[in-house]
């Protein structure tokens, strides 16, 4: 998201820094690709910015904010700092608290869609934007962003964005995880059989969105844990949330191993039997 971020508004005419500092090659030859700029100091990235905008795994966004405080309060003049993760709306305020004493003005944003498209053919996912500078952010729009204000203090965006996600990601999570009990008990033709009968718009949900999950598994781990912390509390749901992550954490490990394991195997097979099932 972050690459394809900077390579759009780079699109649009803006100049763009990002560091690489610990990033993974895979990160690496994305922004190679966007052709952004490359700084190895914070304090160079953060350098004459009008904006900064925080895109990372949500479980490193207050480090990141914690990490830049200084280079923000040394920065000239008082660039805007958009926090733009899936993070809780308690997330977001504690960043705002770590920001408080920075010459930043602070924007709580949230992101829903996938990553811009790297023409001006479509206008990519749209940012929510709330606090008290959001419509400061929203100037964006003229490097080719999708950005709706909401009249509303820090923490709205992203419990806007956290609810979304919570049902499109959560979604994803029980699908997977039912269709792998019942692969386990024999029953992943007949569940395959009565989903195309009666629930063909979710069969074919699931289709797309199992096979996109595996590699972002690892980074819906922290965004589950943010959506437990969003419920406030079990009687909430909040319990649903942190079991989802831990799936994804699994998920993502036997990911990563490449291991063939019996749930990623009946996940796949699933998946394939659906395409071929409906091109028949």
């Amino acid at each position: 998201m972050g690459a394809a971020v900077g390579a759009r508004l780079k699109l649009f005419g803006a100049q763009v820094r990002t560091s690489l500092a610990g990033r993974s090659a895979a990160s690496v030859a994305r922004v190679q690709r966007a052709g952004l700029q490359v700084v190895d100091e914070d304090r160079e990235l953060i350098r004459g910015a009008d904006y900064v905008l925080s895109i990372v795994p949500p479980g490193v966004a207050l480090e990141v904010a914690e990490n830049h405080r200084e280079q923000l309060r040394a920065a000239s003049g008082t660039p805007i700092f958009a926090d733009c993760n899936a993070i809780s709306p308690a997330t977001a305020m504690r960043i705002g608290s770590v920001l408080g004493d920075a010459e930043c003005r602070y924007v709580d944003a949230g992101i829903i869609g996938g990553p811009p498209p790297a023409d001006k053919t479509s206008s990519g996912p749209r940012f929510y934007a709330s606090g008290e500078h959001a419509r400061e952010f929203a100037r964006l729009c003229q490097f080719g962003l999708d950005i709706a204000v909401l009249d509303a203090p820090i923490g709205a965006a992203s419990g806007l964005k956290l609810s979304y996600a919570g049902l499109t990601k959560g979604l994803t999570a029980l699908g997977s995880a039912l269709i792998a009990a019942a692969t386990r008990d024999g029953l992943a033709d007949a569940l395959l059989t009565e989903l195309a009968r009666s629930q063909p718009q979710v069969l074919a949900r699931l289709e797309r969105t199992i096979p996109g999950m595996f590699p972002k598994a690892y980074r819906w781990v922290a965004e589950m844990e943010q959506i437990a912390e969003f419920l406030g509390g079990e009687e909430r749901g909040s319990l649903i949330y942190d079991g989802i992550a831990r799936l994804y954490q699994r998920i993502a490990a036997e990911v990563e191993r490449g291991a063939d394991t019996p749930e990623l195997n009946a996940l796949n097979q699933f998946v394939a039997a659906a395409k071929s099932a409906r091109t028949r």
